[in-house]
């Protein structure tokens, strides 16, 4: 696990006790790329869900530029003995890095199979959620509203997995 994700997971839980994890395995989108720490949409979801009552944490396991091989690959690292919910945001770098459409599947299915195996659950989050949403001036990232949106967008999803 990288020093960064470690660190995230640890800031994660300085809320006190809680009663699951959530992880966010994804890209950019999912790390919150060009937004301060807090304004990633784990983050604003996690509050979101605590505010409704939920003993929750979001583990904020989204690495910039990262691809569906690279996900698969951090998934065993990023999952803990508590985690009740993977939300995946598969996002668009395998394209941009010449991954096959069947290699993105293939990873997508192993991820979903490993968490299957398990019995965690999986929410995606499609690049279509992303449509409307306020976007930075690199046209690609999210602002700081626009994970605040995504997050209401996921927050009925995730909370009916939540035992409050």
């Amino acid at each position: 696990m990288s020093a960064a994700l470690a660190s995230l997971l640890v800031g994660s839980a300085a809320g006190g006790a809680v009663a699951a994890t959530v992880v966010a395995l994804g890209a950019s989108q999912t790390y919150g790329k060009g937004v301060a720490r807090g304004a990633d949409f784990p983050s604003q979801l996690q509050a979101m869900l605590r505010a409704q009552g939920y003993s929750v944490r979001l583990a904020n396991a989204g690495v910039n530029g990262d691809t569906t091989t690279g996900m698969r690959a951090r998934l065993p690292g990023a999952l803990t003995s508590d985690t009740v919910l993977v939300i995946l945001q598969p996002g668009g770098n395998d394209r941009l890095k010449g991954v096959s459409e069947a290699e993105t599947a293939a990873n997508i299915a192993a991820i979903k199979a490993t968490l299957a195996a398990r019995n965690i659950p999986v929410v995606m989050v499609p690049n279509q959620m992303f449509a409307g949403l306020p976007r930075q001036a690199d046209g690609q990232h999210l602002t700081a509203d626009g994970y605040r949106a995504l997050a209401a967008q996921l927050v009925s999803q995730v909370a009916a997995y939540l035992k409050k």
